[in-house]
């Protein structure tokens, strides 16, 4: 046997006597701390000997990093080394070195190392870590394993005089959320990644590296030292970490291989290293099955990770950039902190137990409140145990509850963040019981819990206008539904009855039953949501499995649905329930299905077909009779109209579709720009009209002429008909109001048809001060880049401080970048602004160039 084999050998025997002991503590996860640095040691010997035997040069050093930097090795990651040489060094050139450093990787190999190398010299390494925050956060956790020591210390002083904790904070915040939009923000998948998802160990590493990197700390109790935790959470992040580290040793012990998924394949072979058992000893069935015993550990860890990470991370966040003004009162409980709502006191919920809930209706209705703060939630974290039997029965808490399910926007938002504090399950207590509860089959990609707020996500976004290119059917039919609040509740209650035996539908039925009672909702609305639950799978089962061909189908479920009104709810909640399922389970053919059904079904009940919302066709009705009273030819109007899409009529009034169809009828697919203007209808300043063949910066060059010819928008609609041409309207003011509006429109119809037609590089935005009202109240400019339904458009948000020429800024930023603007949602909200944007273009497809995205946008609006 050679040295090599030899080392391999007694390598591999080491680690599984390690192993061996890791699965002899079955459930216990005290210890596992120590098996991982056992693992990192055995590893840092088998290194040292490798490079002696290889003859290093004296000069160079070799260097743990990653996650074996922090000396926690898992049984088959990658041990991730650098060979740090000496400045200057030429590998190309040093011919003798390069050799010996060839032979040192090699021998790692054949000693059964998988191992990840980089050779660098230190400003090599600081010139990759400026370039990418991943070779920065590895090297954070830089240690030595053997080697050159006061070279190693040089590299070490040399890269914390580099780091700088603002900007590393920034990068690993938004690289967090979009590795969090990779798994789709939820820690709740049926195989999620341990180490990877919302919730898992990445996100406890990130507040350690932030951490770090800003000199408050680089373990739990040394955060707690320095203010950032509570001895209390810090306890609660220990017990968490513990067990995800050992559920994640498991999965690797398994599976044999470096494997950070719990896959069905493996849930249960881990569930059972743990103890849990399917059946009972006398065989008969346990009323959950192992793994289901083990996920559930595994969702409730998360989701307290989750929690407390996200406490973590603004707290440091907020020693970071600390705050400019006070914080604005909101009311005698709450004032608003740079965004974020923050109670008046630690023990606000144990003395008013009523502000919990409105707490979430604070976080709907307040414009700019993007979240809560640090010491909110920590305050909702503490008062868990307020949220008792009492809690649920108080007729103002009930009251609450009712009017944020009622609020015109907000409701998925509120919904999700009560659910990840835990609120959601301690006031609707049926609620609770499906939070973290698996479905076992190959459709439902999340937990019960999350399913239903995917599905109450889905239905709300019927209702919005800026969805409406999803599934336009849908929209169409929203846009004439009049309580949205009854499809919520019944997309709340549909599955809630799961896990408990018996059909799920009939007990969710009388669950919702009971809420509507104790909440005070009408018989007739009761008797409409009871029925949603209780069929809420019937229309897919008739679509799927019987022949819609036949009239007696249509008849019998005709039957069944007993009106349009019962048939088009049922409609809605089908369409969302199915999408919500997982995103590979709706396709084009089941909504064929659906939607023949229900238009068969409409006929057979005596109804009509809603080709269109009623209130869109009231809005066309209209705009013909004022296009009539302008003696626009019979028909004139179809032309434009056709190219034209529901989002565009849901978006616009009467009386401007029929300004825009008076201009536009005769000039569909023109070559020229066409631009109209007028006095506003509001009263102040502008409405403008440009219509022209879309591209990618046509959005940015309009922003940029009123940037430049002094006007302020106040509001940007921005539509793409389906002949590829843009269709955008704008209200604008001046600074300085000309005499007449006359004037001023023929110069906007003049000079921005010049503008657009002139082409060439974007002209630089112009410095302008900013106002006294917004240096006297800042506020932290916020970006969300998130991919639509389909992935295959995105939205992008973004919330800051009002100046001129902001909106130039983001819509340079976008041409920049090659993408065009589909859709823009611009509102001016005093001090703030709100935009939305839906984005299209190939630099979405990659994450780096996201992140560079978001990134110039944060500084553009912190400028």
């Amino acid at each position: 046997m050679t040295e090599i084999q030899s080392l391999r050998a007694a390598y591999r025997q080491e680690k599984a006597a390690v192993m061996g002991g890791m699965a002899a503590s079955v459930a216990s996860t005290r210890g596992i701390h120590k098996v991982l640095r056992k693992l990192s040691s055995l590893t840092d010997g088998l290194l040292h000997t490798l490079w002696q035997r290889a003859e290093m040069p004296s000069g160079c050093a070799l260097v743990a990093v990653g996650g074996y930097g922090r000396a926690q090795l898992f049984p088959f990651s990658d041990v991730d080394v650098l060979l740090l040489l000496p400045e200057g060094t030429q590998l190309d050139t040093d011919i003798a070195l390069s050799r010996r450093i060839e032979g040192f990787i090699g021998s790692c190999w054949d000693a059964g190392l998988e191992i990840g190398s980089s050779v660098r010299t230190t400003s090599e390494c600081l010139a990759e870590s400026a370039a990418d925050v991943t070779v920065q956060t590895s090297l954070l956790e830089a240690r030595l394993i053997c080697g050159n020591a006061a070279l190693f210390a040089h590299f070490q002083g040399q890269y914390q005089a580099q780091m700088d904790p603002k900007a590393f904070l920034v990068a690993k915040t938004l690289e967090m959320r979009q590795r969090h939009t990779k798994y789709d923000n939820t820690p709740y998948a049926l195989e999620p990644n341990c180490k990877e998802s919302p919730g898992g160990l990445r996100d406890l590493q990130l507040i350690l590296w932030v951490a770090k990197a800003a000199g408050l700390g680089g373990s739990w109790k040394e955060l707690a030292a320095s203010g950032m935790a509570t001895p209390f959470e810090v306890r609660q992040i220990e017990r968490n970490e513990a067990l995800l580290c050992l559920i994640r040793a498991r999965l690797h012990q398994a599976a044999g291989r470096h494997e950070d998924r719990l896959v069905f394949d493996l849930q249960t072979t881990v569930a059972e290293s743990f103890g849990y058992r399917s059946q009972a000893p006398d065989g008969s069935r346990l009323p959950m099955r192992a793994s289901e015993t083990l996920m559930r550990r595994y969702y409730w860890a998360a989701k307290a990770v989750s929690q407390l990470s996200q406490i973590l991370l603004l707290n440091i966040e907020e020693r970071l950039n600390p705050s400019t003004h006070e914080p604005r009162p909101i009311n005698e409980r709450f004032f608003e902190k740079a965004g974020l709502i923050e109670v008046a006191s630690d023990d606000l919920y144990q003395k008013d137990p009523h502000a919990i809930l409105e707490t979430f209706l604070l976080y709907q209705t307040s414009v700019g409140l993007k979240n809560l703060s640090a010491r909110t939630l920590r305050a909702l974290y503490n008062a868990r145990s307020v949220m008792d039997a009492a809690f649920r029965r108080d007729p103002v808490n009930r009251q609450t509850f009712m009017r944020i399910l009622q609020q015109p926007s907000g409701i998925t938002h509120a919904m999700r963040l009560m659910n990840q504090t835990s609120v959601l399950g301690r006031y609707l207590w049926v609620f609770r019981g499906i939070v973290g509860q698996m479905q076992h089959d190959l459709f439902h990609v999340y937990t019960v819990d999350q399913h239903i707020l995917m599905v109450l996500r889905n239905m709300r976004r019927f209702f919005m206008a800026e969805h409406a290119h999803e599934y336009p059917f849908c929209s169409h039919l929203a846009a004439g539904w009049d309580k949205p609040w009854i499809l919520y509740i019944a997309a709340l209650f549909h599955d809630i009855g799961k896990g408990r035996g018996g059909d799920h539908s009939h007990i969710g039925a009388k669950e919702v039953r009971r809420f509507c009672r104790q909440h005070g909702v009408d018989a007739e609305d009761t008797q409409l949501i009871e029925f949603l639950v209780s069929e809420h799978l019937t229309m897919s089962r008739v679509a799927q499995k019987q022949d819609l061909s036949d009239p007696d189908v249509i008849s019998a479920f005709a039957q069944r649905v007993r009106n349009e009104r019962y048939l088009t709810a049922l409609y809605l909640l089908t369409v969302a329930d199915i999408r919500g399922t997982s995103p590979k389970v709706w396709n084009a053919w089941k909504g064929k299905l659906l939607e023949d059904l229900y238009r068969s079904t409409l006929r057979t009940l005596g109804g009509r077909a809603p080709d269109a919302a009623a209130e869109i066709e009231a809005r066309k009705r209209e705009a013909l009779v004022q296009l009539a009273l302008n003696a626009l030819p019979f028909e004139a109007h179809k032309a434009l109209w056709e190219t034209l899409d529901v989002s565009y009529f849901m978006r616009h009034e009467a009386a401007d579709i029929a300004w825009h169809t008076r201009h536009l009828s005769r000039h569909v697919g023109t070559s020229k720009p066409i631009v109209r203007a007028r006095q506003s209808l509001a009263g102040e300043g502008l409405q403008v009209l440009v219509y022209a063949p879309d591209q990618p910066d046509l959005f940015a060059r309009i922003c940029g002429y009123f940037d430049r010819a002094g006007f302020s928008i106040l509001d940007a609609r921005v539509h793409t008909a389906n002949n590829h041409y843009a269709l955008d309207s704008f209200q604008v003011v001046a600074s300085s109001q000309p005499g007449h509006y006359r004037e001023l429109t023929h110069m906007v119809e003049s000079d921005l048809v010049r503008a657009i037609e002139a082409g060439g590089p974007l002209p630089e935005p112009a410095r302008k001060r900013v106002s006294r009202r917004v240096k006297s109240f800042p506020i932290a400019p916020r970006v969300s880049l998130q991919p639509d339904e389909k992935a295959q458009r995105w939205l992008l948000g973004i919330s800051a401080s009002d100046r001129a020429g902001l909106l130039y800024l983001v819509a340079r930023i976008l041409a920049q970048h090659h993408l065009s603007v589909q859709l823009a949602k611009v509102s001016t909200l005093g001090e703030r602004v709100e935009d939305t944007f839906l984005l299209q273009g190939s630099e979405l497809q990659n994450n780096a160039r996201q992140i560079q995205i978001e990134t110039e946008l944060l500084q553009a609006l912190s400028e």
